[in-house]
């Protein structure tokens, strides 16, 4: 992550040089951003990018840490609007990020289209620690956990509902056309995960609601 040097840097200069970094990452490819460019906007000499950042990964990193942070507190806001019912919290989200939900919203638009311009990234490898362990670490106090038996399958079948939205983001960012399609099959999935493929009567998971 960033050094002690940048963190030191007048709130100008850190500022500049961030949104400096931001331009270049929604301009191009992870793969085909350049520091050069990062330094030129910023108008800092070549050899300041390695006093405040090990190099390109580094950076990244920090970028993204930032998105990070800033999606868990838009998904707490959700989660307590939604009552703590993580399943419809899931459609919510998929309804604001899927749909531009948050037009206004700089730091949001600008991890969409990180996003659409590396759809093949790992975004875990890049990161340092996992957005879902966040997630997980206030779980117990915003999620409703009384319709389940125990915390461990809350928990499980939480983690399997957020794999589930992120597909469904990510697929809908790669075909925008197709977004209605993907908003239903999440909602099949997520009745899934909530109610199991199987009910005793024979009715399937996908004629229930959520």
């Amino acid at each position: 992550m960033c050094t002690k040097t940048f963190l030191h840097l007048p709130e100008e200069k850190r500022t500049r040089f961030l949104e400096a970094a931001w331009e270049e990452f929604t301009r191009v490819s992870f793969a085909e951003a350049s520091t050069n460019q990062i330094v030129r906007r910023a108008g800092v000499p070549r050899g300041s990018f390695y006093q405040y950042f090990r190099d390109k990964e580094d950076l990244f990193a920090y970028l993204m840490t930032q998105a990070r942070d800033h999606f868990i507190e838009l998904y707490a806001k959700i989660m307590e609007k939604s009552g703590g019912d993580f399943f419809k919290t899931q459609l919510v989200c998929f309804e604001s990020f899927a749909h531009q939900g948050g037009e206004k919203d700089v730091l949001f638009n600008r991890c969409m289209q990180v996003l659409r311009l590396n759809p093949g990234l790992h975004m875990q490898m890049i990161m340092q620690e996992q957005p879902r362990n966040h997630l997980l670490a206030d779980f117990s106090k915003t999620a409703d956990l009384s319709p389940f038996g125990d915390e461990e399958t809350a928990r499980e079948a939480f983690m399997l509902s957020l794999l589930a939205l992120a597909g469904a983001v990510m697929d809908s960012l790669g075909q925008p056309e197709r977004v209605d399609e993907y908003q239903r099959q999440l909602e099949l999935r997520l009745n899934i995960i909530k109610w199991g493929c199987l009910t005793a009567d024979g009715a399937g998971a996908a004629r229930r609601n959520i």
